[in-house]
């Protein structure tokens, strides 16, 4: 019995999250010994501002990774899907049917990509290599080299508001809400199951029945339409929508999802880890923001962090690995 106490106590201690909460704990510290702003609440709470539409769209991209799929036009189908909403806005649509369409747009630009992975079994990374050259193609054709501005106050406060009475901004709530609403889906769901499972043995899901192209089809759609919603939150949050908006937010999801502990392969994964490798990627960007660090050199420490993400995991697995064959 105290063997197994032992042995569920290491598992617990070791697992992937709790690195990340020390990490994230490291990086706090940091940040408060570099600036005295840092710890201020109100500038705590302001912080999740600046990185809660990466953390929207990185939701459904842990469902498509951990079904060994990826998604590189999620910033692509944000600009455009926001980009068109903008125009349809412009021409005197209420602001709101503007936003529905852009929210189907964006599913649309989504069940392009889950058509042409699924149906057309062309790989999931040339695909939307494809269409994130595409889709932001699109969004500079309608829109060029201008800016759409003048959204009405009830539109800005879904990315500028905050709960009355509180610090918390808006954006915070619907991402905490969103994240329960995924987690639950993901762990403890026949559904949620099948994509783990697709993403472990293909080709054993496909002998078994399961609907292994209409899941990547949702998958990918469930993705465009998250992604055109934080294309509406981003937009109200700036209070204006230029085709070049988001550029480079992919680097960030797909960082943040595969530091969460979600294998790059598929298969595995966890999305609380998701949670707070998203938190610890926004603390590290707020800290550099706070000492006015380049915005190409927080490009290039995320890229890092990736790579590190992918590297590491392999390593303990090689490592294991070889104590076992020992």
């Amino acid at each position: 019995m105290v063997t197994r106490r032992r042995l569920t106590w290491s598992g617990i201690l070791l697992r992937w999250e709790w690195l990340l909460v020390a990490l994230l704990i490291l990086v706090c510290v940091i940040n408060a010994s570099l600036s005295p702003y840092f710890l201020d609440v109100r500038n705590l709470f302001d912080m999740t501002f600046n990185f809660m539409e990466r953390a929207i769209i990185a939701l459904p991209m842990a469902f498509i990774i951990i079904s060994a799929n990826i998604d590189l036009s999620v910033a692509s189908i944000l600009a455009m899907s926001t980009v068109l909403m903008a125009v349809i806005f412009q021409k005197g649509v209420n602001i709101w049917l503007a936003s529905l369409l852009g929210l189907g747009i964006g599913t649309l630009a989504g069940w392009v990509n889950g058509v042409l992975t699924a149906k057309v079994r062309l790989p999931s990374l040339v695909v939307t290599l494809g269409t994130y050259a595409l889709y932001r193609g699109v969004a500079y054709v309608v829109l060029g080299d201008k800016a759409v501005t003048g959204y009405p106050p009830e539109f800005t406060y879904l990315g500028q508001g905050y709960i009355p009475g509180t610090p918390v901004p808006v954006p915070l709530v619907l991402f905490a809400v969103l994240a329960v609403l995924f987690g639950l889906v993901l762990h403890r769901t026949t559904f949620g199951r099948y994509v783990f499972a697709i993403g472990s043995n293909e080709l054993a899901c496909r002998y078994s029945g399961v609907a292994v192209d209409r899941i990547k089809i949702f998958l990918f759609m469930m993705s465009g339409f998250m992604s055109a919603l934080a294309g509406l939150v981003l937009a109200a949050r700036f209070g204006s929508t230029r085709p070049n908006i988001a550029t480079g937010f992919e680097l960030d999801v797909i960082t943040a999802v595969v530091l969460g502990g979600v294998d790059i392969f598929g298969g595995q994964g966890n999305m609380v880890g998701v949670v707070l490798a998203l938190f610890l990627i926004g603390v590290v960007r707020y800290g550099m923001s706070l000492k006015n660090v380049p915005g190409q050199v927080q490009t290039t420490v995320v890229g890092l962090l990736l790579i590190v993400a992918i590297l590491l995991p392999q390593l303990l697995r090689r490592l294991a690995a070889r104590r076992l064959s020992a």
